[in-house]
């Protein structure tokens, strides 16, 4: 299979992504399915930010009994890219917040007349595509790379099995903008999508040319950083709600979600 074939299946399996995000045009969403969604969003991107770090610590974890300088050179990386992943979000929100845009924090989030281009909810959504974007163009620097070593069937089973988990992400990007009671338009859906399911396309082409483990494990671990600091402001959400039994099994559904797709991952020996 050329490597344009390639490339292009892994744009397919990015692009899945926007089969999720077509629930946040959903109209005036009841309390109760706005919480649903919000614990959805928050159970998919648990099992991403366990998905990330687990993956980002492999080779760290091996290189432990081979080469000790090494471990520690990829321990740092991963340690400074969960840092800046989660710190530089901290961070930006307080720039957000000196220029007059407010936090995007429990109270905030729940206000569905702020347009999505601009609110507190549709910036976390915002969020969530890029840590999701970071994550998924390592995704395709392990299509690209099996597809250069010669593993098409591998290839092959990686590329439907990301495009099956994908799907889901779809859920966890617009998440908080449901939660919010917003609904955004086509336009700013198609954005998420892009930013989000994209970079599997792009690490799908990078990876046939070139693969590197300290890069790999940066692009983990920043995504690593910037899910967890949204999956503190989801649960800050859900706590509003006060729907306690209704998130905790939307949560476990996500979760098991996530866990699921990532069977077929799995299964094909990635």
């Amino acid at each position: 299979m050329s490597p344009t074939k390639i490339a292009l299946l892994g744009a397919i399996a990015g692009l899945t992504i926007y089969l999720g995000l077509p629930i946040g045009r959903v109209r005036n969403p009841v309390p109760r399915l706005r919480a649903t969604l919000n614990s959805l969003a928050t159970g998919i991107l648990l099992f991403l930010l366990w998905d990330v770090l687990s993956l980002a610590w492999e080779p760290v974890d091996e290189a432990i009994s081979d080469d000790t300088g090494k471990a520690v050179g990829y321990g740092a990386v991963m340690a400074a890219g969960v840092t800046v992943g989660l710190l530089g979000l901290v961070y930006f929100d307080r720039w957000i917040a000196r220029r007059g845009s407010g936090s995007p924090d429990a109270e905030h989030i729940a206000a569905p007349d702020a347009k999505p281009w601009r609110s507190p909810a549709g910036q976390l959504a915002l969020m969530i595509a890029v840590g999701i974007g970071l994550h998924n163009f390592a995704e395709g620097l392990a299509i690209g790379n099996s597809a250069a070593n010669g593993e098409l069937s591998l290839a092959i089973l990686l590329i439907i099995g990301f495009g099956l988990h994908n799907a889901t992400e779809g859920f966890g990007i617009v998440g908080p903008m449901a939660a919010a009671g917003q609904r955004p338009s086509w336009a700013y859906l198609g954005v998420l999508g892009l930013i989000g399911g994209g970079p599997t396309f792009l690490g799908t082409v990078v990876g046939q040319s070139y693969t590197n483990t300290t890069i790999s494990i940066a692009f983990l671990s920043l995504a690593a950083g910037s899910i967890l600091y949204v999956v503190i402001e989801l649960l800050a959400v859900a706590r509003r709600f006060s729907l306690k039994t209704v998130t905790t099994w939307a949560l476990m559904a996500g979760l098991i979600a996530g866990f699921l797709t990532d069977a077929v991952v799995t299964a094909a020996g990635a």
